[in-house]
């Protein structure tokens, strides 16, 4: 059997040279491709589907969490910036929900998909990013041990290089970085990954029957898995209405491999095992959820474009986020935002939330720079879940709102680095705060 080919050597078409070239658009590659530009710099921000906002839209998540912290008993928001500006783009196009409460300690807030495309779309244009879609990264050049140069890509042009000053990895599995030696660390160090899920909305549901079908639901899938009707892949669900009331989100499902572990998203046919699977799940919970009281005449109206996947490589950088740093509502010098979401720790079979003691706390932890910069590059930084935290900090930090929040600051960061002629490692955090908060960031100094 032929194990490998041997590729002839070709010379590969510059796309365009950028002060900085971001890598994903979800919320991380949005806010920092944002604050890149905005502060002047060339910027270009590449992305894989047709549409930005990475897990939100890709994966149908339809749902922002962690842009609240339950603050000693009062709820308040806590992530601004570039993120006020793209809520409000959604805002006006209709398709922001008021948040809602999550088990009476925090909130989050649902969207409509389509509003946060056309709404990110929006924001790009405004801030003068340019946008590069249907663009698969494939591998990396380095300038040398220290820098990268440019980062190849697959397009329906060809291949192409992108050569950049600086580059930021928002792809959420650190695929630059990696490829360009990053030193990294997937699941719990026993290659126990979050499981990932896939989402799917349901339309036909009658609000006034439904009403808070949520706190029903629960009771309802013990009933039916004893009395051996239905199996179901994880125990907690969240079963959510959209702005419409007749459109739910469903999160019930849990991808495993054969072996019983999270299927891995950074392999290429455990992820397509993920898919099909993810699609059989829908089916039996699509079919259970037609009991509850208001959904009988529910209709499955939209199944996400790919698997919603939480957790892969977690790049090493200059700090690792902890599980304590979380609990214990940690605080940092070099703080560039906050994470306000608990650990949610999507395990085998079930999901486990573990809290700050609210309302006794201030209810968030601070995110230091330092965990956005590896140690081994100058010009790269890396943003969002793949992000350096440990698997258990990591399944609170990787939500949408502490995303938007690394994101900013990389992109800032970028800036300052070009500006001053230094490495990601040198800036002054005094210049990149003071910015931040110029921009409207909150950095958690006071409360």
């Amino acid at each position: 059997m032929t194990t490998s080919l041997t590729e002839p050597s070709r010379d590969t078409p510059v796309l365009g040279e950028w002060d900085v070239a971001v890598l994903g658009g979800g919320p991380a590659g949005i806010a920092a491709a944002v604050s890149a530009a905005r502060a002047g710099r060339s910027t270009l921000l590449i992305e894989r589907y047709g549409f930005l906002g990475g897990m939100g839209t890709a994966a149908g998540v339809t749902n922002f969490c962690g842009l609240h912290a339950n603050v000693h008993g009062d709820i308040r928001q806590v992530v601004h910036g570039v993120a006020d500006d793209l809520l409000a783009r959604i805002d006006r196009l209709g398709g922001l929900n008021t948040p809602h409460s999550l088990f009476g300690k925090t909130v989050a807030q649902a969207y409509d998909t389509a509003a946060y495309k056309i709404a990110a779309d929006e924001l790009m244009a405004s801030a003068k990013v340019q946008v590069l879609f249907h663009a698969l990264a494939a591998g990396v050049q380095m300038d040398s041990a220290r820098r990268v140069r440019a980062l190849f890509i697959e397009t329906k042009s060809g291949r192409r290089a992108v050569v950049a000053r600086t580059f930021i990895d928002c792809s959420g599995d650190g695929d630059l970085a990696a490829w360009a030696g990053a030193a990294f660390e997937k699941g719990d160090g026993h290659g126990n990954m979050l499981y990932p899920s896939t989402m799917f909305r349901l339309n036909g549901i009658d609000p006034q029957r439904a009403g808070k079908a949520w706190e029903t639901i629960p009771k309802l899938m013990q009933q039916a898995q004893e009395e051996g009707r239905y199996t179901f892949p994880r125990k907690t669900p969240i079963v959510r209405p959209q702005k419409s009331g007749i459109e739910w989100r469903v999160n019930l499902t849990q991808l495993a491999n054969a072996d019983g572990n999270a299927m891995d998203g950074t392999d290429a046919a455990e992820l397509s095992e993920a898919e099909a699977l993810g699609r059989r799940q829908i089916a039996s919970v699509a079919g259970f959820l037609k009991e509850v009281p208001g959904f009988e005449n529910s209709y499955i109206v939209d199944i996400a474009p790919q698997v919603g996947i939480r957790e892969t490589r977690r790049v090493n950088g200059l700090y690792m986020l902890t599980e304590r740093d979380v609990l214990d509502c940690a605080s940092f010098d070099d703080t560039i935002g906050v994470n306000g979401w608990p650990l949610e720790l999507h395990l085998k079979g079930d999901v486990e939330f573990r809290w700050p003691k609210i309302p006794e706390s201030r209810g968030f932890n601070h995110l230091p720079y330092r965990m956005t910069v590896p140690p081994e590059f100058d010009n790269l930084w890396v943003a969002g879940r793949c992000a350096s935290m440990t698997h258990e900090a990591q399944s609170a930090a990787r939500v949408t709102g502490a995303c938007f929040v690394m994101g900013e600051a990389a992109g800032l960061a970028a800036h300052l680095a070009l500006a001053s002629g230094t490495t990601a490692a040198g800036i002054e955090i005094a210049a990149l705060q003071a910015g931040l908060e110029a921009q409207g960031a909150y950095l958690g100094l006071r409360w």
